[in-house]
């Protein structure tokens, strides 16, 4: 996969399949903003959470000395797993969902996505990526900004000077790089970009093939069977929406023949956005009504 800079901030990134999809690079302000509001929401829950334990242990009987310092020390224990838990757990899980971004990223109109194909032929975020963006936090920004407050009062000496310099450089790191890329994001093969705001479900349902399933150019009437349509699953139905609504000839023509040879039909030419749009609209309703079943499938590898 290829990714050509259109501008500042905008790219395009070429598939395997031949499909060109636009993203534009979230910007450094709204990262920040999203970070702060991610903390905000953190400091409150763990601040909900603390005064919930305090009240707990305020209720524990005082003249039972042997209790209540058992009591305590386990609340403690659990006031700890508990802060653990959501300051990792938090973003690791936000963005393995299927938005790829936390109530921060979301409130300000960003997702993180991958930026190369993986094995599975497409931009994917795995585990193994969210965890390795997700675990640098630390090293990215709160050793930094605990060397910035204790490297000034001289007790660490010079070692404590050269460690601040050496964490600056991962904390400066997005300033360095056009794609505004954190250390983690390199690692993990990741960038943070605008979430697209189209709805594009609804732009289409009364157009064309969409509607009828029938060419208003040849009048050829599409209808896919059930062996056809289980081959693809949601991730192909998203991107087969982003296709339709830019509207390009090339990816069209791109998309409709690897939906072709994947299904075994003569690819044929000219009437490319027709079958698409049928084959999107007779997808869409196969996987909705597996949904409501209780059946989903991610995308065309998975089984289900």
């Amino acid at each position: 996969m290829s990714v050509a800079v259109i501008d500042r901030r905008c790219r395009e990134v070429v598939t395997p399949e031949g499909v060109v999809l636009g993203f534009r690079i979230a910007s450094r302000s709204a990262r920040a903003g999203a970070l702060i509001l991610d903390f905000a929401l953190l400091f409150i829950t763990a601040l909900a959470g603390t005064l919930l334990l305090l009240f707990m242990a305020s209720g524990l009987p005082a003249q039972l000395e042997t209790s209540v310092s058992g009591a305590g020390e386990f609340l403690f224990v659990v006031w700890t797993l508990f802060w653990f838990f959501l300051w990792n757990g938090y973003f690791i899980v936000m963005e393995l969902g299927p938005r790829g971004a936390t109530f921060g990223k979301r409130a300000v109109g960003i997702r993180v996505a991958a930026r190369a194909a993986d094995s599975r032929g497409g931009e994917r975020l795995t585990a193994e990526a969210v965890l390795a963006r997700n675990l640098l936090r630390d090293i990215e920004l709160f050793l930094p900004l605990v060397l910035l407050m204790v490297a000034p009062s001289g007790e660490s000496g010079p070692a404590g000077w050269a460690a601040l310099l050496w964490f600056l450089v991962f904390l400066l790191f997005p300033f360095f790089n056009r794609d505004a890329l954190r250390a983690g994001d390199l690692v993990a093969g990741t960038w943070v970009v605008e979430a697209p705001r189209a709805r594009l479900a609804e732009a289409l349902s009364t157009q064309g093939a969409m509607r009828d399933h029938a060419s208003t150019l040849t009048g050829a009437a599409y209808r896919f069977g059930e062996a056809e349509l289980s081959v693809y699953g949601e991730y192909e139905l998203q991107t087969l929406e982003r296709v339709l609504r830019e509207n390009r000839a090339e990816a069209m023509a791109a998309v409709h023949q690897a939906i072709c040879r994947r299904i075994g039909w003569e690819p044929g030419a000219g009437d490319e956005r027709a079958f698409l749009e049928a084959f999107y609209a007779q997808l869409r309703a196969r996987l909705e009504g597996g949904m409501r079943f209780g059946k989903r499938k991610k995308d065309k590898h998975d089984g289900g």
